[in-house]
């Protein structure tokens, strides 16, 4: 049967758009961009293939679609930028073999502007079309939250903006058959500009509650039941927690040398939150210190290595700063984790715990890095001789908290 939609890009992105397009019975080629970081288990991918999707090697097959979605990552370049290179190769691969009436969607995190000034001529040099014309050209934010069982890709918005009135309306005639609602926005830059506020929103205020972490234990209160009673108000408030850091593969953006001027709050917010990794650490050393044992040498056991909980995604953990900060003070480290069987920092391995609790109980200090589902913590605050709670999961008292 041949593909009805072609995935350009396997990775954070275009799995989960696959998956959500087979599940809703639509024929799926999927095609690599390069080093992919989404997982399938077996499984899963065994499900995908018997509904009909297709990994593809060979690019003659984009030429057969009625739709065709980039979704290659754009992670953040040596300059600091969104690193386009993976999406400019999935354009020009795509444009070789671009039929007319082929709708075609940019769904990868990007400046505003790119859809239009970037894909697009790219898409009409290679194919010799012209979008709006000959094909639909449309974009459509990312709106993926790996491992969240509540909101998927079926009952989550989907927010569409196409090149002109009748690329948007093909766009979003493709993507209600994934979701129960799809909203127009008025423009590709629009719909752009939605996937930048979204992202600056979170890693905004994950900035300002990791703030208020370091105020807090600066001044003996306890966050977490700030937080807590916070929450219960039933308007203008919206619960974020802190963490060693912020992970994941939506990168803030404050478009300093894109748009000619820097989004101020984005700028800080960043800032406070690549602070996080060593404030850890420099608790850690503290904490270390008051119970009589210096960094040096000391056995410290860093619990979950990945960005997010219960998942095997490592893109952006701050697992991997705090782990160097510690080996630069001349700590010994180890680390648990269920979902990763090896782990190196620096090139080099470093030691996975076989035994949680046994090695809670031999390590001079256990820090709680991400909350694993299956992590008791009443339990290993118990067995561990001191531990670090960087994501408030333990009972009041039973650990220190961030």
């Amino acid at each position: 049967m041949p593909a009805d939609l072609a995935v350009i890009g396997l990775g954070p992105y275009g799995l989960p758009l696959a998956q959500a397009a087979v599940a809703a019975g639509i024929a799926t080629l999927g095609y690599a961009t390069g080093p992919e970081t989404g997982s399938l288990s077996p499984a899963e991918l065994r499900r995908m293939l018997s509904g009909g999707f297709r990994p593809a090697t060979d690019p003659a097959g984009l030429g057969r679609v009625r739709t065709a979605v980039i979704c290659a990552p754009t992670p953040r370049g040596v300059d600091g930028g969104l690193d386009l290179s993976q999406v400019e190769s999935a354009a020009r691969t795509l444009a070789a073999r671009l039929r007319p009436h082929t709708t075609v969607i940019l769904e990868s995190p990007v400046h505003p502007g790119t859809t239009e000034d970037f894909l697009r001529p790219l898409l009409e040099k290679g194919s010799g079309l012209r979008a709006g014309r000959d094909f639909h050209l449309a974009y459509a934010p990312s709106r993926v939250d790996p491992g969240n069982r509540d909101h998927t890709p079926a009952n989550t918005p989907k927010v569409i903006g196409g090149l002109t009135p009748a690329c948007t309306e093909s766009a979003a005639a493709f993507y209600a058959r994934l979701t129960d609602k799809v909203v127009r926005a008025r423009g590709p830059r629009e719909a752009e500009t939605v996937q930048l506020l979204e992202t600056n929103f979170r890693h905004v205020n994950i900035a300002l509650v990791n703030e208020m972490a370091v105020l807090c234990h600066d001044l003996g209160v306890d966050l977490w039941d700030v937080i807590r009673c916070a929450e219960t108000k039933p308007f203008g408030f919206q619960a974020f927690r802190p963490g060693p850091g912020v992970g994941g593969h939506g990168v803030p953006q404050d478009l300093t040398g894109h748009a000619g001027r820097p989004l101020r709050m984005v700028e800080l917010a960043q800032q406070v939150n690549g602070r996080m990794p060593r404030y850890v650490v420099q608790r850690a050393a503290v904490l270390l210190n008051e119970h009589g044992k210096s960094a040096r040498g000391a056995r410290v056991l860093l619990l979950g290595v990945t960005y997010k909980a219960d998942l095997a995604d490592q893109q952006g953990t701050p697992a991997h700063e705090v782990a160097i900060r510690l080996m630069e003070l001349g700590a010994s480290v180890s680390y648990h984790d269920p979902h990763i069987a090896s782990w190196s920092v620096l090139d080099r391995p470093v030691p996975r715990a076989d035994s949680l609790y046994e090695a809670a109980a031999d390590a001079d200090l256990t820090i709680l890095l991400q909350q694993h589902r299956t992590y008791d913590m009443q339990g290993l605050s118990v067995k561990a001789q001191l531990l670090l709670d960087t994501r408030g999961a333990t009972p009041t008292g039973a650990a220190h908290r961030l």
